[in-house]
């Protein structure tokens, strides 16, 4: 077997496809495996490999697992097992530079698990990019939740097959095509502002999950905190240039251009490893341990993704079939477990219209670095309340069997004297960029036109966000539900990822 001293220089972008857990007691399988070898200076494909793998037990190939990425347990019945090709996958990957979307929590763990179950050493990186963490960190979310499939769509190089060979090659063009972005802004960014294009510059509180900079428009820092644009539609919304102007891009660093401040070099790879190691930035949902597939941007009202591996689906209470929900652990960060709703064996968020404002903008509790965290509360609907309570009954069980004795908050808020007046807390979770402290939450203002506006902020004002959320105001809210258990305190927390103010 190889050795870390030898001098492999070759990238090697690989993906695991794997079988889908429907139950706690079944973790997840490697169905196939594919990896290319590129060369570092010239991004050429040096050698390719890929194989099906026959899992032991072919039971694990579900329906669910069989609708996200096509593979059947008659297509690998005939396949090696991981033991029959573990030595070519470790001569491909040990020693090397490994590559891909979301390798560091998935595949990798993928891979580790895959080697410890036939009791061999797995194989050691040289060097990891992640290229979920890295285009999040340096072309940030203008596709809006950085999956592969989004990203593809957003530079139109296709659909994702979700085919571990097919998914590295797309994986690389989606590399070059953000580093070609970058090398244009990095290389006239004054002209970028001047023209009101959207760079990687603008603050807005638009991003999910705390993991962006610029969103929709220009971000005017000496003036006013709040900026209205009109949402614009472009037919050639997927071009890489125009969709700068079109389009929500979401990412990590905050990098007011300034012709003064001394600009990253985007192919710059010397700080890659530091970049990667690093935690993504942290949101104040920071009592839940969450993965990268969690929260997407919703880039429409109407937005749902279809179902496959990470899939979100955006649901209204009245579409939501009770006996069709249920919860399965999830890995996490640091090789732990969180617990993951779902609706027919797929995440999902829910899309509710019309919400009444009981209480404005809360400030009574504060993160680690003193920071406000920003909650409303609402009126719950009889429907609203039959999918919160189901969720609440599925999750608290599955808490409850994992060993947890921590005391579970119900979700909807039922007072004394006031039963028949349910509500529920929507939280707007913060993120801090660049030290900066900005909203995660895409915030929009629907006039009595019907027109919708998105509302930039240029600074974080509890205050001034307050001043919006007045009681007895309407809102239209997409949020995902996200189960919790921390300091002896377990539930589930409506994490408010799209708001549309409705004019008073």
């Amino acid at each position: 077997m190889g050795s870390l001293a030898e001098d492999r220089s070759e990238i090697v972008f690989f993906d695991v496809e794997t079988s889908v857990p429907t139950r706690t007691d079944k973790g997840f399988r490697i169905l196939e495996f594919g990896a290319i070898l590129i060369c570092p200076k010239t991004l050429t494909e040096l050698r390719n490999y890929s194989s099906l793998v026959r899992p032991a037990d072919l039971s694990v190939i579900s329906p669910l697992s069989e609708r996200c990425n096509g593979i059947t347990a008659n297509a690998v019945s005939a396949a090696p097992t991981f033991a029959d090709i573990a030595p070519l996958v470790y001569d491909l990957l040990h020693g090397r530079i490994w590559a891909g979307h979301n390798i560091i929590r998935f595949d990798c763990v993928r891979i580790r698990d895959a080697f410890a179950e036939i009791n061999q050493p797995p194989p050691e990186p040289k060097g990891t990019i992640d290229s979920l963490a890295l285009l999040t960190q340096k072309f940030g979310r203008r596709a809006g939740d950085m999956k592969m499939a989004t990203l593809a769509t957003y530079f139109g190089l296709g659909r994702q097959t979700h085919r571990s060979l097919d998914d590295v090659r797309m994986n690389l063009e989606v590399l070059k095509y953000c580093a070609t972005v970058l090398f244009l802004e990095s290389s006239l960014p004054d002209i970028f502002t001047a023209n009101s294009w959207v760079s990687p510059n603008a603050t807005t509180r638009s991003r999910s999950n705390g993991k962006s900079p610029s969103q929709g428009g220009l971000l005017n820092t000496n003036k006013g905190s709040v900026i209205s644009f009109p949402a614009v539609e472009s037919k050639d919304k997927n071009h890489p240039i125009v969709s700068f102007a079109t389009s929500s891009p979401e990412g990590d660093d905050l990098n007011i251009a300034d012709p003064n401040i001394v600009q990253l070099d985007p192919f710059n790879l010397s700080a890659l490893e530091e970049e990667i190691e690093k935690e993504p930035i942290k949101s104040d949902v920071s009592m839940v341990e969450k993965s990268t597939q969690e929260s997407p941007d919703l880039a429409s009202s109407s937005s749902v993704f279809p179902p496959c591996s990470g899939s979100i689906l955006v649901l209204e209470p009245d579409g939501i079939c009770i006996p069709s929900i249920n919860a399965s652990l999830v890995p996490s960060f640091h090789g732990s477990q969180r617990i993951e709703l779902l609706h027919e064996g797929f995440p999902f968020q829910l899309h509710c219209t019309d919400l009444k404002v009981r209480f404005g903008i809360s400030t009574k509790f504060i993160d680690n670095a003193g920071r406000p965290r920003l909650s409303f509360v609402v009126d719950s609907s009889p429907t609203l309340c039959n999918v919160l309570d189901a969720c609440d009954g599925i999750a608290q069980k599955l808490t409850e069997d994992s060993g947890s004795s921590s005391d579970w908050r119900p979700v909807v808020v039922r007072k004394e004297g006031f039963f028949n007046y349910p509500t529920v807390r929507l939280h707007v979770p913060s993120a801090v960029v660049a030290g900066v402290a900005i909203y995660a939450t895409e915030i929009y203002h629907r006039e009595s036109s019907g027109a919708v506006q998105r509302l930039l902020f240029s600074k974080y004002d509890a205050a001034e966000l307050g001043s919006l959320f007045t009681p007895g105001t309407f809102v239209d809210a997409f949020f995902s539900l996200d189960p919790y258990d921390y300091r002896q305190n377990a539930g589930i927390k409506l994490v408010a990822k799209k708001l549309i103010i409705h004019c008073k």
